[in-house]
Formats: C-alpha cells, sequence, structure tokens
C-alpha cells in the first residue's frame, strides 16, 4: 500500500479534519482517506452524468410539477 504526505494544510482544516475524525471515531488517516474517496466517486458520478442524453420535458420542470400536484390534489378532493 502507497504512503502519501500532504504539506501546507491550513490550521482550519487540519482542525477540521481532526474534529471530524473524533466525531466519528475514526483516525485523522480514515478520515483523509474518506474524504478523497468521496470526492473521487462524486467527480466520477458527475463526468458520468455529463455523458447522458439529455431529456426534453417539454417545458420547465417547476411547471410539469406544479400541473402534477394540482391533478392530484383534484383527485384527492
Amino acid at each position: 500500500m502507497a504512503n502519501l504526505q500532504v504539506k501546507n494544510v491550513p490550521d482550519s482544516l487540519h482542525e477540521r479534519l481532526r474534529r471530524h475524525a473524533r466525531e466519528h471515531n475514526i483516525t485523522l488517516g480514515a478520515a483523509v482517506l474518506n474524504a478523497v474517496e468521496r470526492e473521487l466517486a462524486w467527480a466520477e458520478w458527475r463526468r458520468r452524468l455529463a455523458q447522458r442524453p439529455t431529456t426534453d420535458l417539454g417545458g420547465p420542470a417547476a411547471d410539469l410539477l406544479a400541473v402534477a400536484r394540482a391533478e392530484r390534489e383534484t383527485e384527492l378532493g
């Protein structure tokens, strides 16, 4: 397994990481690895989402939701 050293971490970020690790009962290293893994997963999700074809809803989503809600209210009485 590789080692990674990060230099010049701002004090405020270091403290936030330490607090997060303490609150979740994990090591500082585990907190950093979790954060890196989440960021990489998020970046991969955004990349995959950008590759998907767009969907034409025929109008603004808010308008379509308003119509659907109005129809539901009518059905429910």
